[in-house]
């Protein structure tokens, strides 16, 4: 399970990281940073991106099994 969670959230990351970083051509375009955050934060591309690191750093988190003993 954790390699799955690895694998779609470094998917996630990748495809939500290109586009953003794609979108920074508004800045190149005349764009001031402030016009271009405002953009990308409406953007679904970068909350797949902060979801696919969230589900890489979680997935790379050690669990902690207490075990019990009767």
């Amino acid at each position: 399970m954790r390699l799955f969670s690895l694998f779609v959230g470094f998917g996630l990351a990748v495809s939500g990281g290109i586009s953003v970083l794609a979108y920074m051509n508004y800045m190149a375009a005349g764009y001031p940073l402030h016009t271009y955050l405002i953009f990308i934060s409406g953007r679904i591309e970068l909350y797949m991106f902060l979801c696919g690191w969230l589900l890489i750093i979680l997935s790379m988190l050690p669990y902690k099994f207490s075990s019990r003993r009767n």
